[in-house]
């Protein structure tokens, strides 16, 4: 897809301006205004319930999210193969800025809650978790998963809005995943998890030496991408981009603006970083795994064919995957507003473009899937989770996933590289 460099959308797409599958291009933006007013009695409803503000709250940050996450193409599997298959860096450092961001507003709203970090407590709810070969085995699964399926699970939950083929067997895989982490968790938990150490690097280093060490990693990682992009560009053709649109000059302009081609790569990253601070303040942190977990945990827990005591997992924090006594959950609301995030801003750029699915999207899909379902289970979160709600809140955990995944990609797209070139 096309995009522009530098305002807030590109040039229109043939996707963005062709007829749709389902919904003709002509009436998409109309169903992005009625699920917009649908929400509204959704809303009205979730306030009379116990907790009902942080519903509400959490339904708020999850539409944002979805918004942003289909309207810049936020995809941890897309950016990193940009970057290391295509020299394209721009998606890699906008994960990298939505990292920076959040670390400062992470750190920010915990020193207020912890002002004695070394004082033996972790932070409340955040995504600390245990650091193990279990977890790097967890990462490099969840990295082939996105290899094989094409997507992150957050990907995958946005791309449902865009009518893709394979998402749905991908989200189904997933759940057969965690099924099978489940199995594989009480065995794991006894080999390693259990003595394994939860490292807070505040707790290591204080609020400003954690902040300084992580932000040095990630500005010295960014100026090595930029630097060797700008070394091979000069040994061959400049990065092809889109032609940068001007700049929106009325209100009706700049919001047009908003629904044409994509937003720029730094502006999904600064958003995304500044979603995952917000949602801290009144809920626990981001993550789009636990409602599958729960479920998958809850139907087969019911009929035997999941342990009734999982040693250890329901005493670290994460995305939780404990059966909740109901649907209304501050996570649930989260995954709910995504999805119509998503739909509304698919349906607002009328990106909404269904196809029936081939063999080949259910196959891949489910094997995917069940990979990345079996990583996010046995890592205690996803790209979203533990990437970057356990990075962010400074996590070692966090930071040692991150890296297994992208090891595994490297060495997948290598693959490729060389499997294309021997054709």
């Amino acid at each position: 897809m096309t995009d522009s460099s530098l305002g807030l959308g590109g040039a229109g797409t043939a996707v963005g301006q062709r007829a749709a599958g389902g919904i003709s291009a002509y009436w998409q933006p109309v169903a992005a205004a009625v699920l917009l007013l649908a929400l509204w009695p959704l809303q009205q409803a979730l306030l009379q319930r116990d907790g009902g503000r942080t519903l509400v709250f959490a339904l708020a940050i999850g539409l944002a999210l979805g918004v942003v996450l289909q309207r810049s193409r936020f995809c941890f599997y897309c950016h990193a193969r940009d970057w290391l298959q295509r020299d394209d860096p721009r998606g890699i450092l906008a994960i990298m800025l939505a990292l920076a961001v959040g670390l400062v507003g992470m750190t920010v709203v915990q020193s207020s809650w912890l002002p004695n970090p070394q004082a033996g407590q972790l932070p409340p709810d955040m995504h600390i978790g245990p650091v193990s070969w279990v977890l790097v085995l967890a990462g490099l699964a969840f990295g082939a998963g996105m290899l094989v399926s094409g997507s992150c699970i957050s990907a995958h939950w946005y791309r449902l809005a865009e009518g893709s083929a394979a998402s749905p067997f991908a989200l189904l895989g997933t759940a057969l995943g965690f099924a099978l982490g489940f199995q594989t968790w009480n065995p794991l938990y006894s080999l390693a998890v259990a003595d394994a150490p939860v490292i807070w690097l505040p707790q290591q280093l204080g609020y400003g030496g954690a902040l300084l060490l992580q932000l040095g990693v990630l500005a010295a990682w960014a100026a090595w991408v930029w630097q060797r992009h700008v070394q091979q560009r000069k040994r061959s053709l400049p990065l092809a981009t889109a032609p940068t649109a001007a700049a929106p000059r009325s209100l009706p302009a700049l919001w047009h603006s908003l629904w044409q081609g994509r937003w720029n790569y730094a502006l999904g990253g600064l958003l995304v970083g500044l979603i995952a601070t917000a949602a801290i303040v009144r809920m626990r942190p981001l993550g789009v795994t636990a409602l599958i977990g729960s479920q998958v945990r809850g139907a087969l827990q019911g009929q035997g064919w999941v342990p009734d005591r999982l040693n250890g997992l329901d005493g670290f924090a994460g995305c939780a995957t404990l059966p909740a006594a109901t649907w209304a959950t501050p996570n649930a609301l989260v995954l709910l507003g995504l999805l119509a995030g998503a739909f509304i801003a698919a349906f607002a750029s009328r990106q909404f473009q269904p196809r029936l699915p081939t063999g080949r999207d259910a196959g891949r899909g489910v094997l995917g899937g069940l990979l990345l379902g079996w990583g996010a289970m046995t890592g205690i979160g996803c790209t979203v989770g533990t990437l970057l709600s356990g990075g962010m809140a400074g996590a070692l955990s966090g930071w040692v996933f991150g890296a297994a995944m992208l090891l595994v990609l490297w060495l997948g797209f290598r693959w490729q590289t060389w499997w294309t070139s021997r054709a």
